[in-house]
């Protein structure tokens, strides 16, 4: 009960410190988001939306994916990093879409999950942004922050999930996420946090807290 009220007054302090959040991947379908949020693993946003700018305007279907040859798609995401994986399970998930689920993004995240390139972090990007189904995004700016705040103690991202799942309650997963990752890059970066400036460093437990410090 003590960790589910501090991680109350977390919540409640994020909410005001970013009362509008929402993923910074651009799209204008699900589909469109479940291809940007592979191509951002290892990857920021900003050079993602720069890369799919121009790749929705060849293709944007899960058909034009499935039927484009392999190395046109890796020519136009190759800026993102790991382009000959990314290019091949994107293609192969748009296949599996159009054969299993009528070319349609599942809105479930078992069935999310079996798709070729997907794992439970973009499973609940897209449920959440696209769908408005929760669930928690375990990416590095909520693993950290997470681990620095000792709402968890592993470092395994679905054991976080668990975790967070077990003190955050349903309706706020996708939104906390958020918060967490709005303030991982503005805020409680992972080389040089500031923390002087951290509307959270009272219930920070954090043995390195940089507090005292008037500059990053």
């Amino acid at each position: 009960m003590q960790l589910k009220n501090r991680t109350d007054k977390i919540r409640k302090i994020l909410r005001r410190c970013y009362p509008d959040v929402k993923t910074q991947l651009f799209y204008e379908t699900p589909f469109q988001l479940l291809v940007a949020t592979i191509l951002s693993a290892q990857c920021t946003d900003k050079q993602v939306n720069r890369v799919t700018g121009e790749l929705f305007n060849h293709l944007k279907t899960p058909a034009d994916f499935a039927k484009a040859r392999l190395e046109t798609i890796e020519r136009l995401i190759h800026s993102t990093g790991f382009y000959h994986n990314k290019a091949r399970n994107i293609k192969n998930c748009s296949r599996a879409i159009l054969q299993s689920h009528g070319g349609q993004v599942p809105r479930n995240l078992q069935e999310l999950i079996r798709l070729p390139g997907v794992g439970r972090k973009t499973a609940n990007v897209v449920l959440g942004a696209a769908f408005g189904i929760p669930g928690i995004v375990v990416d590095t700016h909520v693993a950290r922050i997470a681990g620095r705040l000792e709402l968890t103690a592993h470092k395994d991202p679905v054991k976080i999930e668990f975790d967070l799942m077990e003190i955050v309650p349903r309706r706020a997963w996708h939104d906390f996420c958020l918060h967490l990752i709005y303030f991982g890059r503005e805020i409680c970066s992972a080389r040089k946090p500031k923390c002087f400036q951290c509307s959270l460093v009272k219930l920070c437990p954090w043995s390195e807290k940089t507090v005292g410090s008037s500059s990053p």
